[in-house]
């Protein structure tokens, strides 16, 4: 029911910057670059809430990444390069053997990914990447793998917020990883997120 609940916080929250995109913007977002070639770079905070097996383990992440957006067919198509940072919060009092109980050792992540970035319509986009998830604390999690593919579809609104071309990106994605350990459902990494990030 929590869970429910916050995944619906995200989505209000999402609605909410479509519709401040909607009611403030009148110029094409696409415009809004200010380097000479037409790459947008944008710095974000990363958050959102595991799901699937992931989510008997781990409550929620945090943290943050810069991406590049290229234009391949202008005030359309981009190709964008994005890392990261994400910490992963485990549970605590999980239930251990002999009526013991232990806390979960968070997940330390780094995700780099590249896809393509595709407005529609003036604003909104929908964006797929892929890529590969660093894990820094391998042995600390009992994982026997430190790299595994990374996948994240993606949909968000882009606007202006001043005339030097400056914007905010705000998007809604589901990622998800293959095992971090042979066998064990549990360690891929899945979760509901949002970004909001700064664009110049």
């Amino acid at each position: 029911m929590k869970n429910t609940f916050k995944i619906s916080a995200l989505a209000l929250a999402f609605a909410a910057f479509a519709f401040s995109a909607k009611a403030q913007t009148t110029t094409p977002t696409s415009t809004s670059t200010t380097t000479k070639d037409g790459i947008r770079y944008s710095i974000g905070v990363d958050a959102g809430l595991p799901l699937g097996n992931f989510k008997d383990n781990y409550k929620w992440n945090l943290g943050g990444s810069v991406q590049a957006d290229i234009p391949v067919i202008s005030k359309q198509l981009f190709v964008t390069v994005n890392a990261g940072y994400n910490n992963i919060f485990g549970k605590s009092d999980l239930a251990g053997i002999n009526g013991t109980t232990f806390d979960q050792t968070d997940f330390h992540l780094i995700p780099v990914k590249a896809g393509l970035k595709f407005f529609p319509i003036q604003n909104f986009y929908v964006q797929g990447e892929a890529g590969a998830a660093f894990l820094l604390n391998k042995s600390d999690v009992g994982a026997n793998k430190s790299t595994a593919f990374v996948y994240a579809p993606q949909v968000g609104v882009q606007f202006p917020i001043s005339a030097n071309g400056n914007f905010i990106d705000a998007g809604v994605r589901y990622e998800a990883t293959t095992k971090f350990a042979t066998g064990v459902d549990q360690s891929k990494v899945s979760f509901l997120g949002i970004r909001v990030a700064y664009g110049f």
